[in-house]
């Protein structure tokens, strides 16, 4: 059993740790809390092209220049294709709404229209995710992305 001092150490050791954390993360990891159970449903990654293109490259020699992701849910997809400078995305099935960029520095919104296409330039240069809200109702958030 550890006597008080050990104790003390193992307490001292602890608060210093979470000094060392930088405050973006901290805050980050906050938000990301706050949406919990938000009613914003959340859409999971299931697919990325950069895993696919580490998976191909055992059997292929070229890949493709540009990353392609998609964030699924139960009432629409997201596909996003990560370009030159911007990011280009659809909304499957196509509907008109709202794409909203939530980065480290705040929030920023972009049209979707009616065949559910948008696009986010520049892109982020730090941890963010998307918030759809198209106008028959879906609110749909992705998890965090880093590119």
């Amino acid at each position: 059993m550890p006597d008080d001092e050990e104790l003390l150490a193992a307490l001292g050791d602890a608060l210093r740790a979470r000094q060392e954390v930088p405050e973006w993360f901290v805050e980050t990891g906050k938000n990301a809390y706050a949406w919990h159970n938000i009613d914003a449903e959340l859409a999971q990654l299931t697919y990325d092209s950069l895993v696919d293109r580490e998976r191909a490259a055992v059997v292929r020699s070229e890949a493709a220049s540009i990353r392609a992701l998609t964030f699924t849910s139960t009432r629409l997809s997201i596909e996003l294709e990560v370009g030159e400078g911007s990011l280009l995305g659809q909304i499957i099935p196509p509907r008109a709404g709202t794409l909203e960029v939530h980065t480290t520095a705040g929030v920023t919104s972009s049209p979707v229209d009616e065949i559910g296409c948008f696009a986010v330039a520049p892109i982020p240069n730090s941890p963010f995710r998307l918030r759809c809200r198209t106008e028959d109702g879906a609110d749909v958030l992705t998890g965090w992305i880093t590119l």
